[in-house]
């Protein structure tokens, strides 16, 4: 699919446009270029709720920066792909190395973002956003659930209440797609649905490398198939229920990212009535949004980077209880 070089201008491609334009608000602190980015009517889905509008994205762009000044990203990689022939979506990995001041101290905090950002004509549309707070939480030296009294899921409006594409292959929640990489999309919603969703555990062989890596939440890194396993019934474990449900996909190919990137924006839906990792159960059920990039070498996967955001999962959680949890804060 041929993109027009209105959807990025004045950039080179969407990967140059991602880059520039998010240095230039993050790094920069050019928070007014919000208004020459993002539509107003623009809408961005966090882990805490939807924020609608473009008023909403400054001002959570400001209190952010504003409680951590020293905070510097960079992208690990972008993951992009044609929605038409005047805009793209993008799977922007962001790596960030940051001190903060902890009790006269300062802490290094190493965490992972991703914002899968829909573009029309080099504006922001729609937007998705995860974050590993836990990271951040664990090495400042918070207790997460402490982290997660502090905040309110306000819950989400809009595409996060659709149901899930009937053929996310054809169009994810972004709109219709290109048909690229078929084969090796095919493989990483097979392995979602195999490994994640029906818990046949004993085929991450089948899918990943054996010297595969997943850079996951709590800036952990796992190796290996069998640590694969056991990180995924950690994950799911409070939630015996879990089913996991794609809603887009994007794939990318570039050698300066090592080859084919698959991008994928996926839900967890379970109750909270298993192992009480977070608190005393709820026999609730909650929503987890999350975003997973597979790199694909020799038909396997040799490199997951998971994302969530697991304080606001424990914020989510604190909502179902009868005492309510959490004050009104920024979403963004």
């Amino acid at each position: 699919m041929a993109l027009d070089p209105v959807a990025y201008r004045p950039y080179e491609d969407p990967d140059d446009f991602i880059r520039e334009v998010t240095d230039r608000i993050w790094v920069g602190r050019d928070i007014s270029y919000i208004v020459d980015n993002y539509e107003p009517d623009s809408i961005v889905h966090t882990s805490l709720g939807t924020v609608v509008g473009r008023d909403g994205v400054i001002e959570g762009s400001t209190m952010r920066m504003g409680s951590t000044p020293q905070h510097i990203g960079q992208a690990e990689d972008v993951v992009w792909e044609a929605r038409g022939d005047d805009a793209f979506l993008s799977s922007h990995l962001v790596f960030s190395a940051d001190e903060h001041l902890v009790d006269g101290k300062n802490v290094r905090i190493r965490k992972r973002t991703i914002p899968n950002c829909l573009y029309r004509r080099g504006r922001m549309v729609e937007e998705w956003v995860v974050r590993d707070e836990l990271a951040d939480c664990l090495q400042c030296g918070q207790d997460p659930d402490e982290a997660a009294r502090a905040l309110r899921f306000q819950g989400w409006t809009g595409s996060m209440l659709d149901a899930p594409p009937k053929d996310v292959l054809a169009e994810g929640v972004s709109g219709p797609r290109p048909d690229d990489y078929r084969p090796e999309c095919e493989m990483v919603l097979e392995f979602i649905d195999e490994v994640w969703t029906q818990r046949r555990l004993q085929k991450v062989n089948d899918f990943m490398a054996r010297d595969l890596f997943l850079h996951t939440i709590g800036d952990r890194t796992v190796i290996r198939p069998e640590r694969y396993q056991r990180d995924l019934l950690a994950m799911v474990g409070p939630f015996p229920d879990a089913r996991f449900e794609v809603r887009d996909v994007q794939t990318n190919y570039a050698e300066r990212y090592a080859g084919l990137r698959v991008a994928v924006m996926w839900t967890m839906q379970g109750t909270y009535r298993g192992n009480p990792e977070f608190g005393p159960l709820t026999g609730r059920p909650v929503t987890v949004l999350g975003m997973s990039q597979f790199l694909i070498q020799g038909g396997r996967i040799v490199k997951e980077v998971r994302v969530y955001d697991e304080i606001a999962l424990r914020a989510q959680i604190n909502s179902t209880r009868s005492e309510g949890a959490g004050v009104d804060a920024n979403i963004y």
